[in-house]
């Protein structure tokens, strides 16, 4: 082998190291976007309801036992009104809650549409490197 050619391969391991560590890095990378994403997804799906939330649970059961304790003890209304209002609330905070499920699946939906962009990309990137070297490869 002359010079040149030990040259040439030298060069050339250099460059599939250099491409190694940056697929390594890329990797690391990954890893802790993906970990963060976790956690991210963690917090949302475990956390308990917000202060609004809360406060808005507190006034609706407030409310209703308004309406039953005053029904019961002075027949202030009459026992169909109360009835219906109680019913009422009770349907607002439902759709209250349907509400808060929906935005929390847009957002959830919102993140794994971009995991899944992410991954794309990095996969399209991981063949082109994988060409890359084992066209290296053959050349040696």
């Amino acid at each position: 082998m002359s010079n040149t050619e030990k040259i040439k391969m030298s060069e050339e391991q250099e460059e599939l190291d250099g491409i190694k560590k940056e697929i390594l890095r890329e990797i690391g990378e990954y890893n802790k976007e993906r970990d963060q994403i976790k956690s991210l997804l963690g917090k949302l799906g475990g956390k308990s309801y917000s202060k609004l939330d809360t406060v808005i649970n507190i006034a609706f059961l407030l409310f209703i036992s308004f309406f039953f304790v005053l029904e019961i003890t002075t027949h202030w209304l009459p026992s169909f009104i109360s009835l219906e209002v109680s019913v009422l609330l009770v349907s607002i905070k439902i759709v209250w809650m349907i509400h808060s499920q929906h935005k929390f699946n847009h957002f959830q939906f919102w993140i794994l549409n971009s995991i899944e962009y992410r991954m794309n990309q990095i996969a399209a990137r991981i063949k082109k490197i994988e060409k890359e070297i084992s066209s290296i490869q053959k050349s040696l």
